[in-house]
């Protein structure tokens, strides 16, 4: 049962007791050199932003850092003797300028203004996702690092997780429409179509984990700092559900020594469709001068349709609209704490579903009754972290009340014409909680802890003519999960490092049918006990070439489902599945020039008793497992830095895959992965006078084909398509100008075969990309 609204503001209002801020001590370990490099080790430990703009002052000797101290502090000790100074914007954003009385005597004719270097991602990032203090050159796996910076939010955090999906090819999802997609990684996709799964991939806001067997809350992307997603399985540190890897979301802290604010809104037109727009806004304020401080966002969008109903009269009927908040509050030392705690919520509703059918106009379909969405979103967590006993200590509990409303045309279901529709309700309670120690620095990282999840899921349906709708079978599910984990790194000679884990889950699950007229069955599981593991090795070879090696396991324990057998429905349990990868990267990175970064890694797969939710001929769903799968693939990306004003970045993903065990008698793929993707992409920026940057970026897009789904809709396809986006900023130091172009070249492409589970055995829906969308934007930093 979903929670009032009022209790969750209550709940985020009680916050106040205690929240919590980054000045808390860390361990820095930075070795003397060069400003500009020390400045970016600083950022990558400490989770924010610290640009130097001055070619020359990034040029000179730094004593570096070394022990625990504040951001501050670090930044303090880091520049003594340079004869700079750290200016903070904001919380998550800092600049090292020169003192005046050092700069040199200005020429007779003035220089022209200095272009800041595009961003680049510095070698010594910290992969915070790991829950160990690996370097990114250093981390025995695949991994995404993305840096938000506001050139690329201002065309693309009100997209939400679609934005990231056009960024990083290795990402993908299905396209049903906001809030109701499931995400994939590298391939690791079990089905379609939405069910009682637990999800593939593990999404989190920071270390607060956001969904179990629900699809993507698909969170509003403003004011956040960055993402990082870990290629899968993450078994042993994040336990089942990882199968695919993690998405984590890094927002941006509240700050307790300074006030700020910023506003952003947008205004866009979609062609052949309608009109849209977006608004957000964020305020920082501290509480007690480094104390505390409280910071919220607020934003709302309406995304315009583009897809015509004229047998009800109707334009745009695929409109959607998204609104949200987020409140988050830190208290610094609080008896040696720090404590953050916090609350989101994020409605998601759309008018109509948003395909079409092959053979009709393009953009048009004809529909007996509208087929409207709603996903609510809410979310309270508590996070406490201090240093104990010389090593990082960091607890969270969340709380999670997700409630899905689906409606479908199912006209023709009971052989009638007469309209009938298809309501399906599924209300879900997630409680999760993780207490871990860390330690051991940069050369001898580990991690261990314990976590649990509870996570309830009740799916209710009803189906009939639209004054008469009569109940239908659901399901209710139970899961219960306790897990002890570790990970440790050691080196075993100076170039090669050694990393082991383990995760030892206990599942307990039960499940029951809800308003069955036939058999009402009452099923539940024996307590299970399951074991993932990680080995790796990380090679060092040389400073700019090094290579790993690691393997991997993942799995998900098993549920119940409803069984349509004629006329009759009953309980059906699915069996865990589990999976176990092996994979070798390969990484280059010119540090001397720091230019041209190159990142390679092949892998291969081998997943038993794969669970998939399915829709039947009728068009009920249902879930099973449909059998075994195997997955090779490559993922790789190259960063090119022309010179300081322009970067260049080509990544591409290739994939095979092979699922045994079907109702086909032919080769049968995984369902929704292209065989192969890419993107390349330009960043550029230019100085057009004082304080005035114009920065612009360019990419194409390409997905490959794929099928719908296993099975008896593995010969639906779908994909195989290109897509080019522009984008322009101009920042006068404080306030923006944007304005973004999506699908420059109007494609036109069938990205998802599925809208309606009721037209299924037809194969004959589209989904088509959205056309042409221009948006014009503008943002303002207090």
């Amino acid at each position: 049962m979903r929670p009032p609204r009022w209790a969750t503001a209550l709940v985020a209002v009680s916050a106040l007791f205690c929240a919590a801020d980054d000045a808390w001590a860390r361990p820095f370990k930075i070795a003397p050199g060069q400003i500009g490099r020390v400045a970016a080790a600083l950022g990558a430990q400490s989770g924010v932003t610290v640009t130097v703009t001055d070619p020359e002052l990034a040029q000179r000797h730094s004593p570096g850092v070394t022990g625990d101290y504040s951001l501050r502090e670090a930044l303090e000790r880091a520049l003594r003797g340079t004869q700079s100074d750290a200016i903070f914007y904001d919380r998550m954003t800092v600049r090292i300028v020169a003192r005046p009385r050092n700069k040199p005597v200005p020429k007779v004719n003035p220089p022209a203004p200095t272009i800041p270097p595009v961003a680049d991602r510095p070698s010594d990032i910290i992969v915070t996702a790991s829950k160990q203090s690996f370097p990114l050159d250093r981390y025995p796996g695949a991994i995404k690092v993305f840096d938000f910076d506001p050139d690329w939010l201002a065309g693309n955090g009100a997209k939400g997780t679609g934005a990231l999906i056009e960024t990083l090819p290795t990402l993908n999802s299905t396209n049903l429409g906001r809030g109701r997609n499931k995400l994939y990684v590298r391939g690791i996709a079990d089905s379609s179509f939405n069910g009682p799964t637990q999800a593939t991939v593990g999404q989190y806001l920071g270390d607060v984990r956001l969904n179990y067997s629900a699809p993507d809350p698909d969170l509003y992307l403003y004011d956040f700092e960055g993402l990082e997603v870990l290629a899968g399985p993450q078994g042993t540190l994040y336990g089942a559900g990882s199968l695919g890897g993690v998405v984590r979301l890094i927002p941006n802290a509240p700050d307790s020594t300074a006030f700020s604010a910023t506003t952003s809104g947008g205004i866009s037109s979609t062609r052949f469709g309608g009109i849209g727009g977006d608004v957000a806004a964020m305020v920082n304020f501290p509480l007690f001068k480094g104390r505390a401080a409280l910071r919220y966002v607020g934003y709302a969008t309406r995304e315009a349709g583009y897809i015509d109903d004229p047998s009800r009269n109707l334009r745009d009927i695929n409109t959607s609209r998204v609104t949200g908040q987020r409140l988050a509050m830190r208290f610094n030392d609080l008896a040696g704490w720090t404590i953050d705690i916090g609350a989101v919520t994020q409605d998601i509703g759309s008018d109509d579903g948003q395909y079409t059918l092959r053979g009709d106009p393009p953009l048009v379909r004809n529909s007996a009754l509208s087929q409207p969405f709603q996903n609510d979103y809410d979310l309270v967590y508590l996070t406490a972290k201090r240093r104990l006993f010389g090593q990082d200590f960091i607890s969270t509990t969340s709380a999670v009340w997700h409630n899905l409303l689906s409606v479908f045309d199912a006209t023709g279901f009971d052989g009638s014409k007469l309209p009938q529709r298809f309501k399906e309700a599924n209300d879900i309670i997630f409680i999760s909680h993780e207490t871990r120690f860390s330690g051991g620095g940069l050369r001898k990282p580990w991690v261990a802890g314990f976590s649990g999840i509870y996570n309830v899921n009740r799916l209710s349906r009803s189906i009939g003519p639209l004054d008469a709708p009569k109940q239908f079978v659901g399901v209710h599910n139970r899961q219960l999960e306790f897990s002890l984990f570790g990970q440790a790194s050691r080196p075993i000679s100076s170039a090669l490092t050694a990393t082991v884990g383990g995760r030892l889950t206990l599942a307990d699950g039960a499940g029951r049918l809800l308003d069955a007229t036939s058999i009402d069955v009452e099923l539940s599981t024996q307590p299970r006990i399951r074991f993932a593991a990680t080995t790796a090795l990380d090679w060092q070879i040389t400073p700019a070439f090094s290579t790993f090696l690691n393997y991997q396991q993942g799995f998900r324990p098993g549920g119940f489902a409803v069984s349509q057998s004629g006329t009759t429905a009953q309980g059906q349990e699915f069996e865990a599945d589990d999976l176990n990868q092996i994979e070798l990267g390969i990484r280059w990175n010119s540090k001397d020039e720091d230019t041209l970064s190159i990142r390679f890694a092949f892998f291969a797969v081998d997943w038993n008793q794969i669970q998939a939710d399915l829709i039947d001929a009728s068009g009920l769903p249902n879930t099973v497992n449909i059998g075994s799968g195997k997955i090779q693939g490559v993922d790789s990306e190259i960063n090119w830095r022309l010179s300081p004003a322009i970067m260049l970045t080509a990544s591409a993903f290739f994939n095979e895959s092979y699922l045994d065990g079907t109702e086909s008698t032919d080769p049968t793929t995984l369902p929704n992965i292209p065989d192969k993707g890419g993107r390349i992409a330009a960043q550029w920026r230019a100085a057009l006078g004082r304080n005035v940057m114009l920065t612009g970026n360019a990419s194409l897009r390409y997905v490959g084909e794929s099928s719908l789904g296993a099975g008896l809709q593995s010969t639906v396809s779908q994909g195989n398509y290109v897509v080019a986006d522009l984008g322009a900023r101009i920042d006068t130091g404080g306030f923006g100008v944007s304005l973004h172009i999506a699908n420059l070249g109007d494609a036109r492409s069938n990205t998802f075969a599925f809208g309606n589970p009721f037209g299924m055995n037809l194969q004959e829906q589209i989904t088509p990309l959205r056309p042409r969308t221009i948006r014009l934007g503008l943002d303002k930093r207090f």
